[in-house]
């Protein structure tokens, strides 16, 4: 059976759905995207996620389609006609149809598209055996905080990783660990303290990462924002990763080198544990 998918006001079988071949999406990656996850028929994360995508479109000087509200009802349409009760929904939102021209356009409207994927996300064998990463050079642009649909470098480095024989790729800049190819990166010192790279233009500002951070936090869990090296991560008691479609998942391997005991550690097990607890407990 086919997905049903939003396009520009339309929910439409997914064979059915067009985008115009003059989208700036399509011409110029000229968009924004955000992906939320759904557990229990709940969505994680939303306001966050909501935030991000006002921050973006501001960077960008582009409009909102429409207001937030419609957009969760639309999240939710979308959830109700594919039955999904657990997996993602992918917004994008692009600077609109427009001829082909650097110079922004003026008066066109923004287009929207949304979809759903079904995935398992509470239950996950990557999880419990753990994560091998390779590292390899950061060659991405200076504006890494905007999540524009620009992932050509990502979708690189995930194929880099996946010839080598591991799951994931960590980007470094200058001997330091930036983040992963789609997600934010962490390591645990000998001392349990978790660091991760503080907020910057440099990295993505995750929304599970801030999650998982307060959750630590309140957990009365130690943690530090600043950047670390490739090294210090090699040498670190534990490594994880987070994003919204990997909730916390343990690193045990980088660069062929195996991270603490090479299997998941209890901190990053912990955590990952508390943050679907305490996500489901604050959705809606």
């Amino acid at each position: 059976m086919s997905r049903i998918v939003y396009v520009n006001g339309e929910y439409l079988p997914e064979d059915a759905a067009k985008i115009s071949v003059f989208d700036r999406g399509f011409l110029f990656a000229d968009a924004i995207y955000e992906v939320t996850s759904v557990l229990d028929g709940k969505l994680l994360d939303f306001e966050g996620h909501m935030r991000r995508l006002h921050r973006s479109l501001g960077e960008l000087e582009m409009e909102a389609p429409c207001e937030d509200a419609a957009l969760e009802a639309i999240h939710r349409e979308l959830m109700v006609r594919n039955a999904l009760s657990e997996g993602l929904i992918y917004l994008q939102v692009t600077r609109g149809a427009a001829d082909r021209d650097f110079l922004y356009p003026e008066g066109v409207a923004p287009s929207l598209v949304m979809f759903t994927q079904a995935k398992g996300l509470r239950v996950s064998p990557a999880a419990e055996r753990g994560t091998k990463v390779v590292s390899i050079p950061d060659q991405r642009w200076a504006r890494r905080d905007i999540k524009t649909v620009q992932l050509l470098p990502s979708a690189m480095g995930k194929m880099a990783a996946k010839k080598a024989g591991a799951d994931d790729a960590w980007m470094i800049e200058d001997g330091f660990v930036t983040e992963g190819t789609s997600n934010n990166a962490y390591i645990v010192t000998k001392d349990g303290t978790i660091v991760t790279r503080d907020l910057s233009n440099a990295i993505l500002h995750g929304i599970t990462r801030a999650s998982v951070l307060t959750f630590a936090r309140e957990a009365q869990m130690k943690v530090e924002e600043r950047a670390f090296t490739l090294e210090e991560a090699k040498g670190a008691a534990e490594a994880f990763f987070t994003s919204a479609s990997s909730f916390v998942m343990p690193v045990v391997e980088i660069d062929g080198q195996p991270i603490g005991a090479g299997v998941p550690g209890p901190v990053a097990t912990r955590l990952r544990e508390i943050y679907i607890a305490e996500a489901l407990a604050r959705a809606s």
